[in-house]
């Protein structure tokens, strides 16, 4: 950029000099930053079920098209089995973010607002950390500026390179995402809007471009139409529940939040001029980015509440950035300080968020807590458990997961891609069921296994407490009576996977893992002196033989246990439980020698049939008398 010649005065040159300085500066700290939290953050579960996508490589996909796939092929081809690898064409393609935007702004608004706006967007929290994980969400952002820059040089001159530009943009976008749509319809949108944009769309080389864009569309079309519009029908009919909800007014917010607040202030200030300004590509990038945010946050009141979809304005805040320096020139140099100062203190706690959960100390601190990373955490932990299992049992023994996150996280831990699952309520809930079947990988159990050794990997965490009971009696429909399993729990079981070892078919009544409550004290309750312990426990087909109670995973000793409780067999209809209604247990605790602080409650199930169960801790704070 040629910062000089396009500030003009020796002062305005100084400035942009000054800002160059300070984009470079942070380009470097933030990439060294990112690779490094890339480096030791664990595999998301939606980055695992990419990678194996990218093992079957297609052109489409249920849950997406094939660009992220191809992306994480590519990186561990060239990396090998590892996460960094996994994600580094993610990260470079991010690191592109920042640099096309600060070159649009320049060319467009002058050389000191490029690098503004380019410094603007390593720092806004959504745009920061792209390429973090291996997301669609990097190809969507990349692709959304090409468009954008494609749209501006078209409202001021029309030209085959800007037209091809264009191509290209449209082209990613749409091996993107499903939601790239979005961007597609509003920059039509804003450019009927504008008189040189129609103008733009009367010409034929604008429509080869789009002609073009829309042909990349061809291999999640054909994918649909083979398969009775499954992922079509997921994402925009069966993930939302299209009735109006009150959820959605936290989307302002959410949102303000996650941007900063001055610097989503800045964004809204910079929207509403903008569309007012006589500039046309100005107007351009104000309807553009005000469209896409006021658009999902429409969509927040009928759409999914249970996924995370704080990130799909980012398209929207992209196009605003480059109005946003002219806005905050403005304002006096306090507030000017303090945006940028939120909106670093706002990208170094989304960093630092990230690094919290890829320590296990600490993610552990946080098992009792709503924020809780469960999508990251334990799966280390049961690839070794599962390695030392399948050690110890016959040769050939297959590993089946009962849902798709298992079987992903396990696959790329354990280098096998084809791993089988159960059908499950996750699979359908993420639209991965129709690509496992398409694969193969849909086991209906014991009937597609015949006699051969096999070590059933079950995530209890993945299922509604009130639904664990007809998930364990649903398995041993699927696969017999269920073995006493080894118990894995991760961060106080938080994250709890059952091993199941079924080394041949069985017949006979169901037999589940055991189930309890604790009714006293409550997470998080405080005690002095002595702890009050009440609560229920049972095991489907065989019962329980006592219950041992742990205070930091130390007996100390059995509770009383056979009390009658009537109340959990008329809950629990369909248990068999030889022990109901006699499945209640009491007990204290002296805390004497105890330290003050918090501490966890756990229990330790003994089955009649041998079988030996650590169930999931609870907090309680233990305070001084």
């Amino acid at each position: 950029m040629r910062d000089a010649a396009v500030a003009g005065t020796g002062s305005d040159a100084a400035q942009a000099r000054s800002a160059r300085r300070v984009f470079w500066v942070l380009f470097g700290l933030v990439g060294l930053a990112k690779l490094w939290v890339a480096w030791r953050l664990p595999l998301f579960v939606d980055e695992a079920f990419y990678w194996q996508e990218g093992q079957h490589l297609a052109a489409a996909y249920s849950d997406l098209p094939g660009l992220t796939a191809w992306l994480t092929r590519l990186g561990v081809e060239l990396g090998g089995d590892h996460r960094l690898a996994l994600r580094m064409p993610f990260l470079l393609l991010s690191m592109a973010v920042p640099w096309l935007l600060a070159r649009i702004t320049a060319r467009e608004f002058g050389g000191r607002d490029g690098w503004i706006a380019g410094s603007l967007a390593m720092l806004l929290p959504l745009a920061g950390t792209l390429g973090l994980l291996a997301l669609p969400d990097v190809a969507m952002a990349f692709a959304t500026l090409l468009c954008m820059s494609a749209g501006a040089r078209l409202l001021r001159k029309v030209d085959a390179g800007s037209a091809l530009v264009l191509a290209f943009g449209l082209v990613i976008g749409a091996l993107s995402h499903y939601r790239f749509i979005a961007v597609i319809g509003v920059g039509f949108i804003a450019l009927l809007l504008l008189a040189d944009g129609r103008r733009v769309l009367r010409d034929a080389r604008v429509w080869m471009a789009i002609a073009i864009g829309a042909a990349a569309w061809a291999p999640l079309v054909a994918w649909n139409f083979d398969n009775a519009d499954a992922g079509l029908r997921f994402q925009l009919v069966d993930r939302h529940p299209w009735r109006f909800h009150l959820e959605g007014l936290w989307f302002l917010a959410v949102q303000a939040l996650l941007v900063t607040p001055l610097l989503f202030a800045a964004m809204a200030v910079a929207g509403a001029r903008g569309m007012r300004d006589g500039t046309p590509q100005v107007r351009y990038f104000a309807l553009l980015g005000s469209l896409v945010v006021l658009g999902f946050f429409g969509l927040g009141f009928f759409a999914d509440t249970e996924r995370v979809s704080f990130h799909w304005p980012l398209p929207g805040y992209l196009a605003l950035l480059p109005l946003v320096p002219a806005v905050i020139r403005r304002w006096p140099k306090v507030w000017r300080r303090l945006l940028w100062a939120t909106a670093g203190l706002g990208l170094v706690s989304v960093l630092g968020y990230y690094v919290a959960v890829s320590v296990p100390g600490l993610r552990m601190q946080a098992a009792a807590e709503k924020w809780y990373p469960s999508n990251f955490a334990g799966w280390d932990a049961l690839a070794g458990a599962v390695e030392a299992e399948r050690a110890t049992m016959p040769a050939g023994t297959r590993v089946v997961a009962d849902n798709f996150k298992v079987g992903a996280e396990l696959g790329f831990a354990l280098g096998d891609p084809e791993i089988p699952v159960l059908d499950h309520p996750l699979n359908h809930r993420h639209g991965r069921a129709p690509q496992l079947r398409l694969w193969g990988l849909e086991t209906a159990g014991r009937a597609d296994w015949a006699e051969d050794p096999v070590l059933l990997v079950v995530a209890t965490s993945e299922v509604r407490y009130r639904e664990l009971l007809a998930h364990y009696q649903s398995l041993c429909e699927r696969v017999g009576p269920l073995p006493p399993p080894r118990v894995l729990n991760v961060d106080h079981g938080r994250q709890r996977f059952l091993l199941f070892r079924l080394e041949a078919a069985a017949e006979g009544a169901c037999v589940t893992p055991a189930m309890a409550w604790v009714e006293q004290p409550a997470s998080g309750a405080s005690a002095s002196g002595r702890l009050q312990v009440a609560g229920w426990a049972f095991k489907e087909g065989v019962g329980l033989e006592r219950v041992e109670l742990l205070v930091d995973g130390t007996s100390r000793g059995d509770l009383r246990y056979g009390l009658r409780n009537t109340g959990v067999a008329a809950y629990w209809q369909t248990s068999t439980d030889p022990n109901h209604p006699a499945v209640g247990f009491e007990g204290e605790v002296p805390l004497e020698g105890v330290a003050p602080g918090r501490h966890w409650l756990g229990l330790r199930l003994h089955g009649r049939d041998g079988s030996v169960e650590a169930w999931p801790e609870q907090p309680f704070e233990v305070v001084a008398p």
